[in-house]
């Protein structure tokens, strides 16, 4: 804990006026922090707040002697606990001067608004390697964020080895220095568990499966054909429905995949979103785009995927349009995520159907849009859609005002609002890579996770900003390339700034 506290401590000048004394003097009578006591609290009011084997809450008291006496009900709450404790520590400005805290004594009783406070990485269309997504998550839990969703294949890039189908990474990554080998994966899952951020995979299916093509192009229909027809992004090609030797490669793949990530996940993603109905013209053992005929191949095909995923004690999640276009029977137990901003009531209609559900609205909390599309014109092309001034689908840019306001429960009744389990903020990964990872993620993912723990329906005020500015300069302490939050006028000269 001390290595925690005086390793990511920062000198706040910039939070005050030029010339300002802001931190103690040196000579100054100084109490040390002596003791800290972590204690469960299972039988009293923590344990009241929610399941006690899931209880995320906690208290500190740093007392007026130098003690410090937390709280818990459970491993969880000690995690978000500790963070926290670190965060009310500042660095002196004079070097080896040590950290202080400018708020004891203090008392803090805190807890989470949602359960599962998540962060979408797409991993497949350009290369995130295993050490971007530990730092990824040393970042998320310093913002209390537990779950990470990783979006590990994809149209373009296959990049998680399966050792049972050797050539699916072989053939279907960019290159043999972009897989993502077990021990990889396992390594990363890891570093989940020891922060408190459990790591669980997505394999889109039965869409955006044109990679496994590259390895086995007799599963998957419409390859090396013309993209804008048969997919939204280039190349086109999907998972044929009614083919005899899919479900056995289903089956290996992810008794395989799950076998090893049911030790550190409960949950698995199966996708589900975009299923092109144009590709299964050209698949013989179908020769049609209607809902009627695509609609019971695609049920069987979900049912046996989730039947798998039972298999490890799996729960599986999948994207909204498995329910909302495709009216699928599903088990209860599914957790429906949505994400298309265009329908505002697709929480209300899933939360009517009964299935639990995930919040995080491409209008509001999709971190890629407004950067441009990948799409470039065609010469030939006079009526191409890629013109000044070159909007991407989804744009505007999602500052982190527009983020932090986003209330997706508004309109929600009281009733139903057990069944929001919480959400996930996404970067998908067109023009994303290593390089600029850290500062498409934050401080905008920052904002989001205080919606998800404090709850949602704050507007963005002066104070959210300086918040948000500590939580950058904390960020960048921990080797993390975040944004910037507010100019250094602003935060100097407190309401100097407002209109």
């Amino acid at each position: 804990m001390k290595h925690n506290v005086l390793g990511r401590s920062f000198v706040p000048r910039k939070f005050y006026p030029r010339g300002a004394q802001f931190e103690p003097a040196l000579d100054d009578a100084k109490l040390y922090i002596e003791r800290l006591v972590i204690e469960d609290d299972l039988q009293n009011n923590l344990g009241d707040l929610e399941r006690q084997d899931k209880s995320e809450a906690y208290t500190i008291e740093v007392l007026g002697d130098g003690e410090v006496l937390i709280k818990i009900a459970s491993p969880l709450g000690g995690l978000h606990a500790l963070e926290t404790f670190a965060q009310l520590f500042f660095a002196h400005s004079t070097p080896s001067s040590g950290s202080y805290t400018p708020y004891a004594p203090v008392l803090i009783k805190d807890n989470p608004t949602f359960e599962h406070r998540g962060l979408n990485l797409d991993m497949s269309r350009n290369w995130i390697s295993p050490a971007d997504v530990k730092r990824t998550i040393e970042a998320m839990a310093a913002n209390k964020l537990n779950r990470l969703h990783l979006h590990a294949s994809d149209a373009q890039s296959w990049p998680l080895e399966i050792p049972a189908l050797p050539d699916l990474a072989l053939k279907g990554a960019y290159s043999p220095a972009q897989i993502w080998h077990t021990e990889d994966l396992e390594a990363v899952q890891l570093h989940g568990t020891y922060f408190g951020v459990q790591v669980f995979i997505e394999i889109d299916l039965p869409g955006h499966t044109t990679s496994i093509g590259n390895a086995y192009p007799h599963l998957v229909t419409a390859i090396d054909v013309p993209w804008p027809e048969y997919a939204l992004e280039p190349p086109s090609g999907q998972l044929r429905l009614n083919f005899s030797e899919v479900p056995p490669f289903i089956q290996t793949l992810l008794d395989d995949l799950l076998s090893r990530t049911s030790h550190h996940s409960s949950l698995f993603h199966l996708g589900g979103d975009e299923v092109n109905l144009n590709a299964y013209l050209l698949d013989p053992t179908v020769k049609s785009s209607t809902r009627q005929v695509l609609q019971p191949l695609l049920q069987a095909f979900i049912d046996h995927v989730i039947s798998i995923a039972t298999k490890y004690s799996l729960t599986v999640i999948m994207w909204e349009e498995m329910v909302l276009d495709w009216n699928l029977n599903l088990p209860q137990n599914v957790i429906v995520q949505t994400w298309r901003g265009s329908d505002d009531n697709a929480i209300g209609l899933i939360l009517d159907k009964g299935y639990r559900t995930l919040f995080g609205s491409n209008a509001h909390w999709y971190l890629d849009c407004g950067h441009g599309w990948f799409v470039d014109p065609e010469p030939s092309n006079h009526g191409s859609p890629i013109r000044p001034p070159y909007l991407d689908h989804c744009s505007p840019y999602k500052n982190w005002r527009h983020i932090y306001a986003y209330d997706p429960v508004a309109e929600i009744s009281q009733s139903q609002r057990h069944l929001v389990l919480g959400g996930e903020a996404h970067l998908w990964g067109e023009l994303t890579d290593s390089v600029n990872l850290d500062g498409m993620l934050w401080p905008r993912v920052a904002a989001a996770a205080e919606v998800m723990w404090s709850a949602p329906g704050k507007k963005p005020e002066e104070s959210t900003t300086r918040r948000l500015a500590d939580m950058r300069e904390r960020l960048v302490m921990q080797g993390v390339g975040a944004g910037v939050v507010q100019m250094e006028w602003c935060l100097r000269y407190q309401g100097g700034c407002r209109l």
